[in-house]
């Protein structure tokens, strides 16, 4: 920069120097320069931060580091996590309150910026644990293990075999969990996941066991493996006991690690057995190995809900299926409700419908309930609507066809055509139960149930059957309009 001539005046920005070295500019140069001189600047403004400011950015970086296990903390407040996240965030609070700000404005505003934000997750903790579709979880849970204990634990203890009473309880809170609203909550997602990931679990392996027994054990004199193997399998069938207790919260003496360790030592003692040449053995000790190697599988589901995000169901392959099928039969819904002549699209739109009926049918459930959940409730909402073309086109035929008929079954062709307007007003609702038009809609549907109700068939047996398909279609709105507005999602 040395040959840099002087100039004689300060550098104007807003001109275009001539100022040159060699025949070239030198207004780009001078730029680079004032460029390096603000970094360095910058450099010496933070060399020179005061130390509370400094201090204060660290423990907001070890606050932020912890963030995500708050907002996806599934647990309760006595869960262990929950007391060590609770211990982490009030430490910081602490130390937050023990930077001095010596009377500086910026200083103060910075350390109470810092208490906010800690404070703040201290309370998403406190929620996420305290949330009351939480509690309802825990309750649904609780009610799961009452029945094992009740029913399974002495199972597996050789008491009696399991009744039918345990696999409709079982079922019952299936269904209960898979309908507890999440609200989106990544906490409430997780949770009622792992629930269910759970009980569906003791279900699908006290089913199995039902279904599926290995081979009665062969003699002992057929071959000296075969002591062995009959043993092993004895003792799957205690694992299998011990698996659903722990699955279930409701043995405190054992572990999983220590489970999983037997099963391994069962597994190693299988494999080193000498069967060559006995395929009738051989095959034996397959269907035991087989069945060890699914109890060590359930061992391993929490972790792998949270290391996959199985939890979160809206990248789920299936749910996107579902996704796209409920897309196309909005479309053709709204094409419906807005189109100046519907008679014309009822054929296409029927036929596209039962398509879609078809394409939710090829979906995988995945063992998942809530995709299950899913899937009816898209079914149903694909048979709504191809319900409420049938009924418009029965009412054009009887336009078309007028005749001379008996009263009560004219009263009951007049609620239909009550019903379908009704149903159109259904379709396009986008609400809860809390809205006015929810609570007007259901009062004329109940009114159309009253006026059916109302229709004496006078010994007929058309009107008597007219009647109640009426009646079965008002029922089936009135359930739709409540399916629309639950609320729920997966």
């Amino acid at each position: 920069f040395r040959s840099l001539p002087t100039l004689s005046k300060p550098f104007d920005r807003s001109q275009e120097h001539e100022t040159c070295i060699d025949g070239r500019r030198v207004n780009g140069l001078f730029i680079i320069i004032t460029a390096c001189e603000t970094e360095h600047h910058k450099s010496m403004d933070m060399g020179n931060q005061h130390p509370s400011i400094s201090r204060l950015q660290e423990i907001q970086k070890e606050v932020k580091s912890i963030e995500q296990q708050v907002v996806g903390f599934s647990g309760l407040s006595d869960d262990k996590n929950y007391k060590k996240l609770e211990r982490i965030l009030t430490k910081q609070l602490f130390e937050i309150d023990s930077v001095d700000t010596e009377g500086k404005g910026d200083i103060q505003q910075a350390r109470k910026r810092a208490a906010q934000e800690t404070e703040r997750l201290l309370k998403e903790l406190e929620q996420n644990a305290n949330h009351p579709h939480r509690i309802e979880i825990q309750n649904i849970f609780e009610e799961a293990q009452s029945l094992v204990r009740e029913k399974i634990v002495p199972f597996y203890n050789g008491g009696n075999c399991i009744t039918d009473e345990f696999e409709e309880g079982i079922q019952d809170i299936i269904l209960r969990l898979t309908h507890v609203k999440t609200g989106g909550k990544i906490s409430l997602r997780k949770a009622r996941y792992h629930t269910l990931t759970k009980i569906c679990a003791v279900q699908e392996i006290i089913e199995d066991c039902m279904k599926k027994q290995p081979s009665l054990p062969l003699s002992e004199d057929a071959h000296p493996s075969v002591a062995k193997i009959n043993f092993v399998m004895c003792e799957v069938n205690k694992a299998r006991g011990v698996l659903i207790a722990l699955l279930m919260g409701v043995n405190s003496s054992e572990t999983c690690r220590h489970l999983s360790c037997v099963l391994s030592g069962l597994m190693a003692d299988l494999d080193a057995l000498d069967v060559c040449g006995r395929t009738e053995i051989r095959n034996y000790r397959r269907e035991v190995v087989e069945d060890i190697n699914k109890l060590l599988k359930y061992l391993d589901l929490e972790e792998e809900a949270d290391t996959t995000r199985a939890f979160d169901l809206r990248q789920n392959h299936s749910i996107l299926k579902i996704e796209k099928v409920l897309k196309r039969m909005r479309e053709i819904k709204n094409e419906l409700l807005q189109a100046q002549n519907p008679p014309e699209l009822y054929l296409s739109s029927k036929t596209e419908l039962q398509g879609l009926i078809g394409q939710l049918d090829e979906v995988s459930l995945e063992k998942n309930p809530c995709i299950r959940e899913a899937r009816r409730r898209a079914v149903i909402e694909v048979q709504t609507l191809i319900t409420y073309i049938d009924l418009k086109e029965a009412l054009e035929k009887r336009k078309l066809f007028a005749c001379e008929e008996h009263p009560s079954h004219k009263a009951v062709w007049n609620v239909l055509g009550n019903l379908s307007e009704i149903q159109g007003e259904v379709l396009s609702f986008d609400g809860n139960r809390t809205d006015k038009n929810y609570i007007r809609l259901e009062e004329l549907l109940t009114k159309q149930l009253l006026a059916l109700d109302a229709v004496d068939p006078q010994g007929e047996e058309k009107c008597k059957a007219a009647r109640k398909q009426a009646v079965k279609l008002a029922q089936n709105i009135l359930s739709y309009l409540d399916l629309k507005s639950d609320e729920w999602e997966y």
